[in-house]
């Protein structure tokens, strides 16, 4: 037994001493410091995760209990109401009437008992409607109390009212419309109503009706439809057949599918448990459900435990902050010991920070041994190997773009080109052929603007001039269909932009405006606006023609966003036909842009199917021509 303690002594003391220093302090931090703090708040903030919770459930069991005493009140005041109109003898001898009565019988009836009921029932302004319905021929109607019993026979309720034998039935009728026009089944003006329906039997062999008393749902549920609400709470009701009331335009309620709630209640083995919880979106809820007796309906309110949770969260990023400090105060005292004791570590350490600062030159004069030394090794070979790495990205990207320009400037014998360009202007001219002499002269100038490339940088008028003949060149083709409005103030033409590129932002509203066969048909117009705004030149061209998708915009906007690496995989290795229009031209324009003037500027996209197509170029605010700009210096003089 000692023999097998003493080699598992000397395997652990062999392992140990093969860790690093980095890796003994940090799990001498994660056991001292890190391990009871995550224990110790693990045990707090879940007990106080459970106050909350059942402080937040006994105060709305408060409040659901006092909005049942509420609804118990005006159940008692609508079976009183009940008891009143039954208790009248003469509006009980009425609705059993042997005979039909004569006229002078009927005014009496009205003018006493009857006004005596309809005050009753104003009287109460919570009652909405007091009915009696009898199947008497001879009790006439009166509205709106009085009612024959067919007029309800049909109705969903009617049978289970008459099950109770002559007990109370009550239920909730949702969007009724008034007695006398209950035969419009279009009619807008809809109520719902919390109701008490039982038969009219004044102890004879036949009942003699029906007693209806209603109130409006609003007034049975005050709190529930109240437009005063706690924020972070709402009520509403279940009845029998699941329907849901509530008060919908609430803005609670925007978060939340009622729907869902609704079947995630019906779906409990348990309905009378008082209380469960549920998530909408990252939003946890808690219900509390309360049966109403008599009723049939349970009332059931929706608590939000984003505020309680924020409290807790609050709390625990206090306590994370507490815990930061302390373990920062550890962590300088260290800090202080490591430099009387690793004084070579602390060389390697200030090496790191300079290369982090972007110092790619630092030289390590270093010969320790052990850990450090060996650090100190690996660290020079990779500051060695990344340099390397550096100057071989840096010459292979200059040499791919100096072979791009190359092959964009060398592509066409310039001279050659001119003087053919020439030759078959004076010959059109000959032949009288003004259309192509005109054509040739706007190619021409639009070789030569391409083709001399002496800077990368021109003048806003220039690339202007460039995209008029461009336009007057694609008339042609399109038979004069093409619409070019420039909104450039003259103090802006002389803005410094990159050569030719707005020309491939025309050309691409040129060449997917005219897809549809309304711009084929009506014409594209084609925008161009520049406009200042702070530091900053803005350049926007819109067309009226096809548009964007959603996703093709979301499609573009990605394209000129990746970077060069993920472009070539995702997309360089496209045969050429797979090339046209997938965004190449107006990423090489973003990428230029943001080679010269850093990356806050570039372009956006912004499009919509059908209807348009806006790409804006951003540039820093630099008028080539030296000094204010003719906006500058009118509102100078102004």
């Amino acid at each position: 037994m000692g023999r097998i303690l003493r080699r598992w002594k000397a395997r652990l003391k062999q392992v140990t001493d093969r860790i690093s220093i980095q890796a003994k302090l940090i799990a001498a931090y994660i056991f001292i410091i890190l391990i009871p703090i995550i224990l110790f708040s693990w045990y707090m903030f879940k007990g106080f995760y459970q106050n909350t919770i059942e402080d937040t459930l006994k105060k709305n069991q408060y409040v659901l209990a006092g909005e049942n005493t509420h609804i118990l009140n005006h159940m008692e005041g609508m079976r009183r109401t009940a008891q009143i109109f039954l208790a009248d003898k003469e509006a009980m001898n009425y609705l059993q009437s042997p005979s039909d009565l004569d006229v002078m019988a009927l005014i009496d009836f009205k003018m006493s008992t009857y006004s005596n009921l309809q005050r009753l029932m104003y009287n109460n302004p919570s009652i909405a409607n007091v009915r009696l319905f009898t199947g008497n021929p001879n009790a006439r109607e009166i509205w709106p109390i009085f009612f024959n019993e067919s007029r309800v026979i049909e109705r969903g309720w009617y049978k289970s009212v008459l099950a109770q034998k002559g007990a109370p039935w009550w239920g909730i009728l949702e969007n009724e419309r008034e007695m006398a026009i209950r035969t419009k089944p279009d009619d807008p003006d809809q109520s719902t109503y919390v109701s008490l329906i039982q038969e009219v039997d004044p102890q004879t062999d036949r009942p003699v009706g029906l007693i209806e008393v209603d109130m409006r749902i609003e007034d049975f549920f005050q709190k529930t439809f109240s437009p005063i609400q706690d924020d972070q709470s709402h009520m509403l009701v279940i009845d029998r057949s699941g329907h849901l009331f509530t008060d919908m335009s609430s803005p609670f309620f925007k978060a939340i599918d009622l729907e869902q709630l609704r079947r995630n209640w019906e779906g409990r083995p348990d309905r009378e448990d008082s209380s469960f919880t549920f998530m909408a979106g990252d939003t946890p809820y808690l219900c509390l459900t309360l049966p109403i007796e008599g009723l049939d309906a349970y009332l059931v309110n929706v608590v939000s435990l984003e505020k309680p949770l924020k409290q807790i969260n609050q709390t625990r990023n206090w306590f994370i902050a507490a815990a930061v400090i302390l373990i920062t105060l550890l962590s300088v005292i260290t800090y202080l010991l490591q430099s009387l004791i690793l004084k070579k570590l602390h060389i390697l350490r200030d090496s790191m920070k300079k290369v982090r600062r972007g110092d790619l030159n630092v030289h390590i004069d270093m010969d320790a041994g052990g850990e450090v030394g060996e650090l100190a090794h690996h660290f020079r070979q990779m500051m060695k190997k990344m340099n390397e790495l550096i100057v071989e990205g840096v010459n292979k990207r200059a040499a791919t773009k100096e072979a791009e320009l190359n092959s964009l400037k060398n592509q066409i014998d310039a001279h050659f080109l001119y003087n053919t360009l020439e030759n078959l202007k004076m010959l059109a001219e000959v032949e009288e052929q003004y259309t192509i002499s005109d054509a040739l002269t706007s190619l021409g100038a639009m070789m030569r603007y391409s083709l001399k490339w002496s800077h990368d940088h021109v003048q806003l008028r220039h690339e202007i001039q460039h995209i008029q003949n461009y336009m007057a060149i694609m008339n042609i083709r399109y038979d004069d269909k093409l619409v070019l409005q420039l909104d450039i103030p003259p103090g802006y033409q002389g803005q410094e932009v990159l050569k030719m590129s707005l020309q491939p932002l025309v050309e691409n509203a040129v060449k997917h405006g005219m897809r549809t066969e309304r711009t084929r048909r009506e014409g594209l117009t084609i925008r161009i606006r520049a406009w200042q705004r702070d530091e900053d030149m803005l350049i926007e061209v819109t067309d009226n023609g096809a548009g964007m998708s959603a996703a093709q915009l979301a499609l573009l906007h990605e394209k000129l966003t990746m970077d060069d690496a993920r472009f070539q995989i995702k997309y360089g290795h496209r045969l050429p036909g797979e090339q046209e229009g997938n965004g190449i031209g107006l990423r090489n324009v973003t990428q230029r842009i943001q080679m010269y003037y850093g990356y806050e500027y570039g372009i956006t996209v912004e499009s919509e199917e059908g209807a348009y197509t806006q790409v804006r170029m951003k540039l820093p605010y630099l008028i080539l021509s030296g000094g204010l700009s003719e906006d500058e210096k009118s509102a100078y003089r102004g």
